[in-house]
């Protein structure tokens, strides 16, 4: 039996993906796991390996084409068996009457729920079987019943097989599909039987329209660079994430003095256990995930498609790092669980995702199902910073530099100006679930954690 290898998906917000590179080309064989191409999104490039051992049958895109999320992109014959084989393993476990489920983009005139169909293996005419396998492509590629009865079958009693709808797909992709009448009843449809998890992708958008600069390339002195694709994906990533959410920022210093001591007092022991320094990043971490706990609101994303709106709280708190790439450009890798760590276990994901983060190491599950995001421009000594929300999250928070600054301390012999270890913290926050009172005390929770932070 084959294989189809698809686009994967990388994130919850990315519709589609560049092929980079073929490592293997029609012919070739392949391992388990072994690299089969390199793809391109805009939270990361990373290679897409093989699900199963076998040889490449067909490329179907080329290098450089931008291919939708769920996209057969390739196909995989397993080793030591043919179509013919695989399909007649598959008709013997067939009883006479099946349960198929019925995709309403596929086939038109139906309700969501699974129909009763009678697959029969009669060759007279009167109907004809379908194996598994067929049905499956069929719904894959949005084929009804009506349009599968007009494929010519080679098989046995003239009997569809892989090899046929294969075939008639590469015709049909070349070929205008006409629109049906039912086309819009069934969109109508889907919308309001749709289960949660294929809602929660924002729509997508092919082209960001953004007015072009006249721009005299002509002129002595200028040098011209290029978007490369990451770079180019994150710029219409941000564009689309400042379209649909109306970002509200709030704003907070906290002092991290407690922090550092803490941190220094575990310094040594730490780095001579787990081959690492331990940094500021765990502790803050560890304190989101109490204050997201306390406001779960925040850790929430919104059906827009819904009228009126819903919000869908999350019961799992997966953080994402983002993480700046050495040639440029950001990737988001994800720490699953994470409310489920303890402050060494934080420490050792954190350190693991940065270092295969700059080398392109990442799995497709280490990049996607982020549920709140946060990114670190004090790294880089700034103060402040207005980050922008990674979609469809409904915050963000920003870290700024961690610095020594006057603060003001009340006591009870009078005030006094100490210099104290502090950090000034930005949430970005989507102000159509969160308001300036949940975003607010939201921030303000995190410091009162980082301030009063106890082993």
């Amino acid at each position: 039996m084959g294989a189809e290898i698809v686009m994967p998906k990388m994130g919850e917000s990315i519709m589609e993906g560049t092929i980079l590179k073929w490592h293997k080309k029609p012919g070739d064989s392949v391992d388990v796991d072994e690299t089969i191409l390199e793809i391109s999104t805009d939270k990361v490039d990373t290679e897409v390996p093989s699900p199963e051992a076998g040889i490449i049958s067909e490329l179907l895109y080329k290098e450089g084409d931008v291919v939708e999320v769920g996209k057969v992109i390739a196909r995989l014959e397993s080793n030591g068996q043919n179509d013919a084989a695989a399909e007649k393993t598959e008709e013997k476990q067939i009883t006479e009457t099946k349960k198929v489920e019925v995709d309403l983009n596929a086939v038109p005139a139906v309700t969501s729920e699974a129909k009763e169909e009678k697959v029969t293996a009669q060759s007279n005419g009167e109907g004809k079987f379908y194996s598994p396998l067929v049905l499956n492509i069929a719904q894959k590629e949005g084929i009804g019943f009506n349009e599968l009865e007009k494929i010519a079958g080679t098989g046995i009693g003239g009997r569809v097989s892989k090899k046929d709808i294969l075939n008639y797909l590469k015709i049909r992709s070349s070929v205008p599909a006409e629109t049906p009448k039912t086309e819009v009843k069934i969109t109508e449809t889907v919308k309001e039987t749709a289960p949660v998890k294929q809602i929660l992708t924002p729509p997508a958008e092919k082209k960001i329209n953004i007015p072009q600069q006249k721009i005299d390339y002509n002129e002595e002195g200028l040098s011209v660079m290029e978007f490369d694709n990451v770079r180019q994906k994150m710029a219409e990533h941000m564009i689309f994430s400042k379209k649909v959410s109306p970002h509200v920022q709030a704003i907070a210093e906290c002092d991290l003095t407690n922090i550092d001591k803490i941190k220094n007092s575990m310094a040594d022991e730490f780095l001579q256990k787990e081959g690492f320094k331990l940094t500021y990043m765990p502790f803050i971490c560890e304190a989101v995930i109490k204050s997201l706990k306390d406001f779960p609101l925040v850790n929430s994303i919104i059906d827009d498609s819904a009228v009126p709106y819903k919000a869908i709280t999350r019961n799992s708190l997966t953080l994402g790092i983002a993480v700046a790439m050495d040639n440029g450009g950001l990737i988001v890798p994800v720490i699953h669980n994470s409310d489920g760590m303890n402050l060494i276990g934080i420490a050792r994901s954190l350190n693991d995702l940065a270092k295969r983060a700059r080398i392109k190491k990442l799995t497709l599950n280490e990049i996607q199902g982020g549920t709140f995001s946060i990114t670190n421009f004090g790294v880089f000594g700034n103060d402040i910073g207005i980050p922008i929300i990674n979609q469809p999250q409904v915050a963000i928070l920003g870290l700024g530099a961690i610095k020594k600054r006057p603060v003001v301390i009340e006591t009870s012999e009078g005030d006094f100006i100490v210099a104290r270890r502090t950090m000034i913290m930005t949430l970005s926050f989507d102000h159509r679930l969160v308001d300036g009172a949940l975003g607010g005390m939201f921030t303000m929770r995190i410091a009162k954690y980082l301030q009063e932070y106890k082993i």
